[in-house]
């Protein structure tokens, strides 16, 4: 079956679909998106990632070009379209295109790009092992408003994970300005100490993650206290246990990170820790009763 994408407003084959080279997506970087999972033929929190997507796109100033536009039921048409039960879906936004700059202000429609492919899994194995990271040299930002939005601004984040991939490792993590802890190159991270989880908070220039709120409820929910604020280095060493969270790989143990330097350290035993075992379960346990 050939592969179907949702083009605005309409279902095409994706080798017709075309966008404008003159669309400002490409020529700016002016654009959002969201990633998410279908398990079973069913979009996991899609609600959630459309709020997410909708606050960015007021912030952004693209709330207007999609006024109208159910981005839900787009999604969910293009998964059946594909006839997919596992599948991973992209929804992209951009200004759309115009033969004025962004900011000179615009009446052109938002182009939306939604595309459904087959979810190819991490090996079992892998989250048997864990990721082993890197620090990046790039960094964000921590009182930049954009650091909280999904941008397809990426290049941060693309740089972060190209070191990591060129080291043989398996992502990257950065800092913000300060030096402290923010983020993974695609997903936000989470230390184990004394039982309790520390994360970074919101104003240490994150994106907060869908994946990374319902880890928050889960913890909750097990008695597992959360601490979310400033984070520094030192969490490394001083840590048990640490793991990764974002849509598409859920849940991944976080088993030794490395720097530019040499400076290598192992996070607990090395490998997946108890607690990190538990939300593993739990997170999957809650995909199995929404999407079942």
């Amino acid at each position: 079956m050939d592969e179907v994408v949702y083009l605005n407003g309409k279902l095409v084959p994706a080798k017709e679909a075309r966008v404008s080279i003159y669309d400002h997506g490409l020529l700016y970087g002016y654009g959002l998106f969201e990633t998410m999972r279908a398990y079973n033929g069913k979009i996991f929190l899609l609600e959630r990632h459309i709020n997410r997507l909708t606050v960015s796109a007021k912030y952004a100033g693209l709330s207007d070009a999609l006024a109208g536009i159910d981005l839900a039921k787009a999604c969910t048409d293009t998964l059946k379209a594909n006839n997919l039960k596992e599948a991973r879906i992209r929804l992209t936004v951009t200004g759309g295109e115009a033969d004025t700059f962004p900011w000179a202000g615009t009446d052109s429609p938002a182009t939306v790009v939604i595309t459904a492919k087959p979810f190819v899994s991490i090996p079992e194995d892998k989250y048997e092992q864990g990721f082993r990271v890197r620090i990046a040299s790039v960094r964000h930002c921590r009182d930049s408003k954009l650091s909280g939005i999904k941008s397809t601004s990426y290049l941060i984040n693309v740089l972060a994970k190209k070191e990591a991939t060129v080291q043989g490792l398996d992502e990257a993590l950065l800092l913000n300005d300060d030096g402290y802890m923010a983020e993974g190159g695609s997903s936000n991270v989470f230390f184990v100490r004394s039982s309790r989880l520390i994360t970074p908070s919101e104003g240490s220039g994150i994106l907060p993650g869908i994946t990374r709120q319902v880890v928050i409820e889960l913890a909750e929910e097990l008695d597992i206290g959360v601490t979310e604020g400033t984070v520094g280095m030192a969490i490394i060493r001083q840590c048990e246990e640490a793991f990764l969270t974002n849509s598409t790989m859920e849940i991944m143990p976080m088993v030794m990170a490395s720097d530019e330097t040499g400076w290598t350290v192992k996070i607990g035993t090395g490998r997946p820790g108890p607690i990190t075992l538990k939300l593993m379960a739990a997170y999957r346990e809650r995909v199995t009763r929404e999407t079942s």
